[in-house]
């Protein structure tokens, strides 16, 4: 019994060892804004959930920011050391003369995230069914509102003569418009769209993400000046996303659901495996965190069709490709 317990004792000690040496390794705390809370999002939230970022040395704090100038505000002024929102406000921040230019260094989603919702049930959908409907659209001068624009003139619609459009009212009350009786269609994000199809207030019957084709439409980006200074940290942040990247890719729906849950409180998780599965079937998540040069001009292809395009940027100017390449290559 004494030689049992002293093997045990022996066998214990570099279990000690390793644990004494984990508990001794510094975390580098990383500020991290997202511009909103989203299911689109899935992969961030796997990385939290599942202790990538841990396993890097990172100990990621994650604010929700509410909007894209909150959250390049957050960036700029020092509040975030990385930024989670839609790549054109890097070139809106970099037209206006910023020393400190944003860069945008590894990307989330590659599809618009909204969905045609029809007030009534639609067979054999055309896009010209829209034309002299009312149509609640999104904010003017965001993603999705350009997106929207985008694809109804790729559908030979003009939005602004074909059909009443809607455009005034504040991203966060165009759902309960359209419930209480604004608009014959809707452009909504999940899973508003699937709750409102669940409940019979609406029927998604297309998706702008697949229409509009590839785009930066969700990237990490943080300030030229922390990435000269700390491209470690980048680094290991994009290593640990693209880990979540191949893991969503992998596991089932039922365990991506699983892991994100508690992000998510008010959403039902089978919702969330439903939302999951429709973003993930119609390719929005990217596969990896590489932000493709070709995806760079078709989103300001996009933005220069709405107007908003200030000045075209040289993908070289706001992209840094080196880390995702390195990591993709380990």
């Amino acid at each position: 019994m004494r030689l049992k317990g002293l093997l045990l004792i022996m066998l214990s000690i570099p279990l000690l060892l390793v644990t004494a040496c984990n508990q001794g390794d510094e975390m580098t705390e990383v500020k991290l804004a997202e511009v909103t809370r989203s299911i689109f999002y899935a992969p961030q939230y796997v990385a939290l959930a599942e202790g990538f970022f841990e396993e890097e040395g990172l100990e990621v704090e994650l604010t929700t920011t509410w909007g894209g100038d909150t959250t390049m505000t957050a960036l700029l002024s020092g509040g975030a050391d990385i930024a989670l929102v839609g790549a054109e406000t890097s070139i809106y921040v970099y037209a206006q003369g910023a020393n400190d230019p944003a860069i945008n260094f590894a990307q989330l989603t590659q599809t618009d995230g909204t969905f045609l919702v029809s007030r009534e049930p639609v067979e054999n959908f055309d896009w010209e069914d829209l034309k002299g409907t009312t149509f609640l659209g999104q904010r003017k001068g965001g993603m999705p509102q350009m997106v929207g624009e985008f694809v109804l003139k790729q559908q030979g619609i003009e939005p602004h003569e074909d059909l009443e459009l809607i455009q005034n009212i504040d991203f966060g009350n165009i759902a309960s418009a359209f419930a209480s009786g604004t608009g014959d269609f809707v452009q909504l994000f999940e899973p508003q769209a699937t709750l409102f199809e669940q409940e019979g207030i609406g029927y998604i019957i297309d998706s702008f993400g697949t229409q509009s084709g590839e785009v930066p439409y969700t990237v990490y980006m943080t300030k030229q000046s922390f990435l000269e200074n700390d491209e470690e940290t980048v680094e290991k942040f994009t290593r640990a996303l693209y880990r979540a990247q191949q893991w969503v890719l992998n596991e089932e729906p039922a365990a991506v659901a699983e892991s994100i849950a508690p992000f998510f409180d008010d959403t039902p998780e089978d919702v969330i495996e439903q939302v999951f599965i429709r973003y993930r079937d119609q390719g929005s998540y990217a596969e990896t965190p590489l932000l493709k040069e070709e995806a760079w001009y078709h989103l300001q292809a996009i933005m220069d069709e709405a107007g908003e395009l200030p000045a075209e940027t040289d993908y070289e100017d706001l992209v840094n490709r080196t880390i995702a390449d390195r990591i993709i290559d380990e």
